[in-house]
């Protein structure tokens, strides 16, 4: 029977010895750039309740944080999934004229049916812009446009 001449690593130590020698990881560039977890648009609204509605009983959101000034809903977080999107109340100390919604379209991505979502957005009275159609790029889309002007797209990749 051969005897042992030498100790031996635990398979432990030695795997860890093998493996930081081969995933190394890259040094970064400085400065480093910007690494985000998850982003949560909030958008301002002329009727919180009526935004509320279409978000909700449209699109299908639902009503996680709620906060209040002065007994009022002032705003609201809502979920879909992993994301997030707030709304608050506008307090018109910029004018009730305010335009809102330009420049800006907020993208929705899921793996659900989208052709049920946008009938599901249809059956509760939302009107679309643009009935679920395959894109160029591969992705199945259909548009619409909330009460304040913000104008969403709904995507699914193929």
């Amino acid at each position: 029977m051969p005897t042992k001449s030498a100790k031996r690593r635990p398979r432990k130590a030695a795997k860890a010895a093998r493996s930081s020698k081969s995933t190394a990881r890259p040094k970064r560039r400085e400065p480093q750039s910007l690494r985000l977890r998850h982003i949560t648009p909030g958008i301002t609204v002329n009727n919180l309740a009526r935004s509320l509605a279409f978000y909700t009983e449209g699109l299908g959101f639902i009503v996680g944080e709620r906060w209040e000034e002065e007994g009022q809903l002032a705003g609201v977080e809502l979920g879909a999934g992993n994301a997030h999107l707030v709304l608050t109340q506008d307090d018109f100390k910029k004018g009730r004229d305010r335009v809102k919604g330009i420049g800006l379209r907020l993208w929705f991505y899921t793996t659900q049916d989208l052709d049920g979502l946008a009938a599901r957005a249809k059956a509760s009275g939302l009107v679309l812009e643009q009935e679920p159609v395959d894109m160029p790029w591969g992705a199945r889309v259909f548009m619409l446009t909330d009460p304040d002007g913000f104008k969403i797209s709904f995507s699914k990749e193929s």
